[in-house]
């Protein structure tokens, strides 16, 4: 007697966090596939689902309950996706179905279309490629103005690749590029079936890594520095770290690119860093000056110094300004007995949402604007928000000034001067020069990957400026201009900011010489209180709903999250070397 196949499947259903064994008709015994999409009965109702292993019944099943497939509903992934997400559940501490509803096509797709590989008539090259191909992958870095054109074409011209770009909006450009080079192409995801069928490059955000390529022999991680490459839904995978695994696993070449490779990637290319010097000729970084507030005699009561006047009032500049506050201020005091004004209800310090109204962040409640020690109704703006700052720099450059912030839905690009969060370096198209108002505030805040943050927005300033024939610059306000970073983009050599970084992570035992992770939730509390006992982690319990979680590395930190027991009724989100902690 032949043994008896059944299809293991994880349905797509949220919630539902387990795989069920079905029995596979005779009708589908020759065409049914290791991940496949099927339909199948659950609980009642009919589902889709993946097929993620075939083989005998898991045991202790009773044969006779067991319920048969109903039909295969189209392709989905392949089966070595589906053993790198076997590997992503224990790294981020998730689910399967996320990884693999990643890598499956959103439409359902019966066949794909035959391969597309291209002859090239030109074999391009780069000696920053060639040395990462000898080397077996490594870390490229370039100027934040250099096209990755070059790079990817590079290793294009080696075998079919696969492409990471931070946006979509990037992929695209970067997808003309390479056709315009003699590559066939596939945009993900739209291009699912293509891209499983063969083609020279297969481009696009994170989620492409993911992609169920033919065959491929490279995987290029554009900007690896970049959050937007990391999931901020609990699993939080970064596609980095896929990439450089998938590629293990695969024996192919894993490149990262980047102006400012983080603390993983660096750890991760050891002595395999090369500079492309040949893409980033006459691509250099815009001149960078670091502007310490404490020369300046009007720091203690505004924002705006007086190198920044000399820039607003110069009316052939576009100005772009930088403070990541918004409203009209975040921290008010009395004007008249200096109190901190708080909200009456919860305590938390309120915020000022016009001239005449403070609301409290934390409970919504609003009050109009009187001190609750001495009734006075002035205030003093110790951190004021891009609402005041706009006021200020319109009185001071003498015209109009736009306010950007994420809830900006357009942006009057004929006006000169901006002022806004981070927002304004993705919304506004061009600029002379951009100011960081106050980078102390990102600089120093109580996050293990603050510095990492700023360079990251410097990067989105320098391409912004990137293309202005007007003498590009960016000014750094700061209290502290003796800080590592600061002084390396001063002088362009970030080498001295790599090693003091390297080196306080590592005693700290922050990523990558160690692994975090943030609990929320009901029921946070109890659970890390068992965490705790066991001694191989170390807990810190912020409030009932929040918490961290810290390990020697990621393999001691999921194998004690996945064997705790989680209290009753509670409702955990576990978030691993999440961004911004």
């Amino acid at each position: 007697m032949p043994s008896l196949r059944v299809a293991r499947v994880v349905p797509d259903v949220t919630g539902v966090d387990k795989t069920f064994d079905y029995l596979i008709p005779e009708s589908l015994g020759d065409v049914l596939r290791i991940g496949m999409r099927v339909r199948v009965p659950l609980h009642g109702r009919n589902v889709a689902g993946w097929v993620i292993a075939i083989g005998e019944p898991s045991t202790g099943l009773e044969i006779s309950k067991l319920r048969s497939v109903i039909k295969i509903l189209g392709l989905g992934t392949t089966q070595e996706i589906i053993e790198l997400a076997h590997w992503a559940t224990l790294r981020w501490v998730g689910r399967i179905r996320s990884f693999i509803s990643t890598s499956a096509p959103s439409t359902l797709i019966a066949k794909v279309p035959v391969q597309r590989y291209l002859p090239q008539a030109v074999k391009r090259s780069s000696a920053a490629c060639d040395l990462v191909s000898e080397y077996g992958g490594g870390l490229i870095s370039v100027s934040p103005l250099a096209n990755p054109t070059a790079i990817v074409s590079a290793f294009a011209c080696n075998g079919p690749i696969i492409v990471v770009m931070p946006t979509q909006h990037r992929a695209r450009l970067l997808a003309a590029s390479l056709k315009a080079n003699g590559f066939s192409i596939a945009l993900w995801p739209q291009d699912w079936s293509s891209a499983l069928g063969g083609v020279d490059i297969v481009i696009g955000t994170r989620s492409v890594v993911w992609a169920p390529v033919a065959r491929f022999s490279t995987i290029v991680v554009v900007d690896e520095h970049d959050d937007l490459l990391q999931e901020e839904r609990s699993p939080t995978w970064h596609a980095r770290d896929v990439a450089i695994e998938r590629c293990r696993r695969a024996k192919v070449v894993c490149c990262l690119i980047s102006p400012t490779p983080s603390q993983v990637a660096r750890n991760w290319a050891g002595e395999r860093i090369f500079v492309a010097h040949e893409i980033d000729k006459q691509k250099s970084w815009p001149k960078i000056e670091v502007l310490d507030r404490n020369k300046d005699e009007s720091w203690s009561t505004s924002l705006i110094s007086s190198e920044l006047i000399k820039e607003l009032r110069d009316t052939s500049r576009r100005v772009v300004c930088v403070h990541n506050t918004k409203g009209r201020a975040r921290l008010i005091a009395c004007g008249k007995c200096r109190t901190i004004l708080r909200c009456e209800t919860c305590d938390a310090a309120v915020n000022q949402r016009d001239g005449e109204t403070l609301e409290c962040p934390r409970c919504a409640a609003v009050r109009p604007v009187v001190c609750q020690s001495c009734g006075s109704s002035s205030c003093a703006l110790l951190k004021p928000g891009v609402s005041r700052l706009r006021e200020e720099l319109q009185a001071a450059a003498n015209r109009t000034v736009a306010e950007v912030t994420s809830a900006t839905t357009e942006v009057n690009q004929r006006i000169n001067v901006f002022v806004g969060t981070e927002a304004v370096l993705h919304r506004v198209q061009s600029a002379d020069t951009v100011v960081f108002l106050d980078v102390d505030a990102e600089l120093l805040a109580p996050r293990y990957r603050a510095s990492e943050l700023v360079a990251s927005l410097i990067v989105h300033a320098a391409r912004l400026v990137g293309n202005s024939k007007n003498s590009p610059r960016i000014l750094l306000q700061t209290h502290t201009p003796e800080n590592s970073l600061l002084v390396g983009f001063s002088t362009g050599n970030l080498d001295n900011y790599f090693e003091i970084e390297k080196a306080r992570r590592s005693m700290l035992k922050f990523p990558p010489f160690g692994s975090l992770a943030e609990i929320s939730g009901a029921g946070t509390q109890a659970f890390l209180e068992t965490l705790g006992a066991t001694m191989l982690v170390q807990t810190v319990i912020k409030d009932s709903t929040h918490g961290l979680v810290r390990a020697e590395n990621w393999q001691l930190l999921s194998e004690t999250l996945l064997n705790a027991k989680r209290p009753a009724k509670s409702r955990l989100s576990i978030h691993v070397d999440p961004p911004r902690v």
